[in-house]
């Protein structure tokens, strides 16, 4: 099971994501909290798998209790999931630990995808900010020259996460299992040597596989 702390200041998104989280069955939420500060805690005392975490907050930020949580011995990973769709939001979450960074309207399914890729070791971020940020940071560069032994399927899912595609997504796409895609991705992980999907799809735009 993926134990998971849900922290927010509105009680009914904490109800809503309880809800969506707990409907699955491999998915438990250990306690859903209001302030930075009881997300600290509660990562303390509980030591969930994933914590997510709302940025405004009374009291204690999202994004300092973010670097207080992912400070902890044997920390969880944690996922950003906020209302305000800004890059400074983004860069400062990342920055600050986090390991997924979500908006509040992305929806059910990739919420659940989050906490299991988090869980997974890998970052997710919601598919619009990922793809406007690194078309952004692609912008003028040069591409590098390095050869890679990425094979053809290896590539089209490159080029689908480069998107903003879902590995549920990819896998409907492409026709193909779950677990197939997943196995792809860490062979991809490994290759160009990313720690996780946000690293591959940096790649692919720096690369010009996608545009």
């Amino acid at each position: 099971m993926i134990g998971v702390v849900v922290a927010d200041d509105q009680a009914m998104v904490r109800a809503g994501f309880r809800m969506v989280l707990e409907a699955e069955g491999d998915i438990a939420v250990l306690a859903d909290v209001g302030t930075g500060q009881d997300a600290v805690a509660a990562a303390q005392r509980l030591r969930p798998d994933v914590v997510l975490m709302d940025i405004r907050m009374p009291g204690m930020n999202g994004l300092d209790a973010t670097r207080q949580v992912t400070g902890l011995p044997g920390a969880p990973r944690v996922v950003v999931v906020t209302t305000f769709d800004t890059d400074e939001y983004l860069r400062s979450a990342l920055a600050a630990g986090a390991s997924g960074f979500l908006l509040k309207d992305s929806g059910p399914r990739l919420l659940v995808e989050a906490v299991r890729a988090a869980a997974d070791g890998d970052a997710l971020v919601s598919p619009s900010v990922t793809v406007r940020l690194l078309a952004e940071l692609a912008a003028g560069a040069t591409p590098p020259t390095a050869e890679h032994d990425l094979t053809d399927r290896e590539l089209e899912i490159v080029a689908a996460i480069a998107r903003g595609g879902t590995n549920e997504e990819i896998a409907a796409d492409l026709f193909v299992s779950l677990s197939t895609v997943k196995t792809h991705a860490r062979n991809i992980s490994v290759k160009l040597g990313a720690r996780n999907r946000v690293e591959i799809a940096a790649w692919a735009w720096r690369t010009r596989l996608v545009s």
